[in-house]
């Protein structure tokens, strides 16, 4: 007997999970949270958290709130609020970080970015919602 699923969560609250073995070309994006356990060659923005796990791999920029990096990234690495890079970690890129935690065995090769910066600002902010598109056949608004 299958269950009933909440279709009334938030986007915030799902949690998009690349697993072992997957790889995936392209550009990831959600207003939740992303778990890298296999693969990704593109970005991934993410409105709330990135996880890279130890055998995760990053092949582009990461741009989001929260991050803890187990695996592997190559790219700019934005996180405005908090960085946790991990001991298994490596990192080949620029990063952009709020506040970050350093685990000894951590590996950054890069350029590091710290406090308040035009990156980390504008993804703290919340994306503006789209103006719905006028209709056509609506009268233009007059100026004067």
């Amino acid at each position: 007997m299958a269950r009933d699923r909440d279709n009334n969560s938030s986007p915030e609250s799902v949690i998009s999970i690349i697993g072992p073995g997957m790889t995936i070309v392209g550009d990831c994006e959600t207003d939740g949270s992303v778990r890298v356990e296999g693969s990704v060659e593109g970005s991934i923005r993410a409105g709330k958290a990135v996880v890279v796990g130890r055998h995760g791999i990053v092949t582009g920029d990461v741009a989001t709130q929260d991050a803890v990096i187990s695996g592997r990234v190559e790219g700019t690495l934005v996180a405005a609020s908090r960085l946790e890079l991990q001991a298994t970690c490596h990192i080949e890129g620029t990063v952009h970080t709020r506040r970050m935690q350093l685990e000894e065995g951590a590996v950054l090769n890069g350029t590091v970015h710290m406090g308040e910066s035009e990156k980390t600002a504008a993804l703290a902010k919340p994306a503006s919602a789209p103006s719905p598109a006028r209709d056509a056949r609506e009268p233009a608004p007059l100026t004067s």
